[in-house]
């Protein structure tokens, strides 16, 4: 049998890359073609609760919140190591047992630590 363009698995990679590139400035250029033309000062508001703004809203956030959201981020991140290795868990033996209480084991460090440093505190 002779080989196929499509054999190789960069070619149907590429294929694949440029035909959602495709599909994705098309629906952009869509949008933009049937979407509003007109921008109004009104429509350029932010909207609130039909309360005119007094203030400018653009104001730093505390860095608490960013903090919470580094951790927040972390330990999502966590979990979606921890599915994986509870799945396999009985094939993996001791080393995988082991690597995994490595990798809890920091990361509790890391809670220890943040813990230590008041950043969960919002006094």
């Amino acid at each position: 049998m002779e080989p196929s363009f499509f054999d190789n698995n960069l070619i149907r990679f590429l294929v694949l890359a440029v035909a959602a590139s495709g599909m994705v400035g098309f629906f952009v250029a869509l949008s933009a073609w049937l979407g509003p033309k007109h921008m109004t000062e009104t429509k350029s508001l932010p909207f609130e609760t039909g309360i005119r703004v007094k203030t400018d809203a653009s104001r730093p956030f505390p860095i608490k919140y960013y903090l919470v959201a580094i951790l927040f981020i972390v330990f999502d991140i966590e979990v979606a190591f921890l599915y994986p290795w509870a799945v396999g868990f009985r094939d993996l033996g001791i080393v995988g047992f082991v690597s995994m209480m490595v990798f809890l084991a920091i990361l509790l460090v890391g809670l220890y630590y943040a813990v230590r440093k008041r950043v969960l505190d919002w006094k």
